[in-house]
């Protein structure tokens, strides 16, 4: 039904694009926190010393629109996103889960269903990375006016494309593909444990259903946050003179965060993801 389809389609990429700018602020704020530490524009004394301070802040600094960089290319990629996610689900499904029982065969059903679901992912991110890429550089952009690093959607994919080629719009892809199979590891694991410990799963009252989803979706974000600190880290490195890299690969990023800033570093901006939660 290819009408309902696209009517399906359209009704959520509306839904979608609401939920997304409203939330859009917090999301900002999450991506300064994470990257913040490797900025060019954010000397070590005008850092944020959390979130409170840079929704201060930032309207103050930047003007109160600024709350909404790169919400545009985020709204874009879900389009793309659902599009390719609904193509693939049903065949990497097909090739990792065909003929396997979940209820006889969890292990089997359990690594299946992380391959399908990485495989899903990765192939729409290989179409929609870019748009990621620039969501990521224009929400940490923090310069105002003729100060600011990429004048929008369009300027930065061009700058960057022109510096580093495609590559440089693909930097951090690799953590990016871990993410999501962590994710859904952390996801389907937590979620499958807590239905089985309910009495009677098929008979659970919605908000009892509701409210698992909603811890589950929070402790796999909160488990898979460092790679998207990582990746966003990564990105920030595009476009940069050969001195000014900071981290040559991925694992010498995991280092060097490590090493320099302590383990916390991963998680900084997640409490800002667990508030955004629903929004995506």
């Amino acid at each position: 039904d290819a009408i309902g389809f696209v009517k399906d389609f359209a009704a959520g990429g509306i839904s979608a694009a609401v939920s997304k700018t409203a939330v859009a602020p917090i999301e900002r704020v999450k991506l300064l926190l994470q990257v913040q530490h490797i900025s060019k524009q954010i000397s070590p004394d005008k850092q944020y010393k959390g979130m409170v301070d840079c929704f201060i802040r930032i309207p103050k600094e930047q003007g109160f629109t600024s709350f909404w960089r790169g919400n545009l290319a985020n709204v874009i990629r879900y389009f793309p996103t659902q599009a390719l996610n609904f193509a693939f689900k049903d065949k990497y499904k097909q090739v990792f889960l065909g003929g396997v029982d979940k209820n006889t065969q969890f292990w089997r059903y359990f690594m299946g269903n992380l391959a399908s679901g990485g495989a899903a992912g990765a192939t729409s991110l290989c179409f929609v990375y870019p748009l990621d890429f620039a969501r990521t550089r224009l929400a940490a952009d923090t310069g105002k006016g003729g100060q600011r690093e990429f004048t929008g959607l369009g300027n930065c994919l061009t700058k960057i494309f022109k510096s580093d080629g495609l590559v440089g719009l693909y930097r951090g892809f690799g953590v990016s593909v871990q993410g999501i199979i962590i994710y859904r590891a952390a996801y389907f694991g937590f979620y499958d444990t807590a239905r089985g410990m309910l009495p009677d799963p098929k008979n659970t009252p919605i908000y009892i259903s509701w409210a698992i989803a909603q811890v589950v979706t929070t402790v796999a974000g909160i488990v898979s946050y460092p790679f998207d600190t990582v990746r966003r880290r990564m990105m920030m490195q595009s476009g940069r003179k050969a001195t000014e890299i900071i981290y040559k690969n991925t694992i010498h990023c995991w280092g060097t965060i490590a090493k320099q800033e302590g383990t916390g570093a991963f998680f900084k901006g997640a409490f800002s993801n667990v508030l955004r939660g629903t929004g995506g």
